[in-house]
């Protein structure tokens, strides 16, 4: 069965900007079919305005691909909110899409979520792959 994945925005600006670490690895395997990947209306909102963020320098022919990959690629979902307390209500939603999607969240910040086996760096999730 293939995984499921839903990115924090983190991981997918440090796939645009370092092509050849770890979070570049993740989503070359999603373009590759390798990867199921799962976001909803908020994400992919959060994702275009910070990949436009002036200050980390993503041509905008890199941010439209990086966009257009994950509307062709990715599939859409709206999950229903959960209640557990976050420190940082905008993680929230990465929490609750994987959680409705039964996928893996791969964050660069897993000390923003609650300790479950499904939140991953991007490191611990490719060694999981192996």
């Amino acid at each position: 069965m293939m995984k499921q994945i839903v990115l924090d925005t983190n991981v997918l600006v440090s796939a645009n900007l370092v092509s050849e670490g770890n979070s570049a690895k993740i989503l070359n395997l999603v373009s590759y079919s390798e990867l199921k990947l799962f976001y909803s209306q908020k994400i992919f909102d959060e994702y275009k305005k910070v990949l436009a963020y002036e200050r980390l320098g993503i041509h905008k022919t890199t941010q439209s691909k990086a966009i257009e990959g994950i509307c062709k690629l990715g599939t859409l979902i709206e999950p229903a909110r959960s209640t557990i307390p976050f420190t940082d209500e905008a993680d929230r939603i990465f929490y609750d899409t994987a959680k409705e999607s039964g996928s893996i969240l791969i964050t660069g910040n897993t000390k923003h979520f609650p300790k479950e086996s499904f939140i991953m760096t991007p490191t611990d999730f490719l060694d999981s792959l192996k």
